[in-house]
């Protein structure tokens, strides 16, 4: 009898304050790739279709002004919703799920950030250093 040794599985890391995110191929099944998203807190993420993460990252980050205060995370399902037509976002999809994993992604790859000291939360987005 064989025993199974388990596979180690890489996770995504931050490395020389850079993050590396992870796209898993296609599968020969015919499946979509797939995105490892990443979690702020070091967490494991989730994997979800790469058309779905795209679509709703470029909404996210439409609607995220750059300056300010921001805008409060509660009103972001509601403001993302009609940037998500055409047939890269699901219709039976939950779009607050959507928004909370991709919003957390964006956080761990410095791409937005909550703004201190506001309460509800707001997020903007971060500034890029040059």
């Amino acid at each position: 009898m064989r025993t199974r040794v388990p596979v180690s599985r890489k996770r995504s890391t931050v490395k020389g304050g850079r993050v590396r995110g992870r796209v898993a191929k296609a599968s020969s099944r015919g499946a979509d790739a797939r995105v490892l998203t990443l979690h702020p807190a070091g967490k494991r993420g989730v994997r979800i279709a790469k058309a779905t993460y795209d679509a709703m990252r470029a909404a996210l980050l439409a609607v995220t002004p750059a300056d300010g205060e921001g805008v409060a995370f509660a009103d972001l399902r509601r403001l993302v919703r009609p940037l998500l037509v055409g047939g890269a976002f699901p219709k039976t999809a939950s779009v607050s799920w959507y928004v909370v994993v991709v919003k957390q992604d964006l956080e761990a790859r410095g791409l937005i950030e909550q703004v201190p000291g506001r309460r509800p939360q707001h997020v903007r987005r971060k500034a890029q250093r040059r």
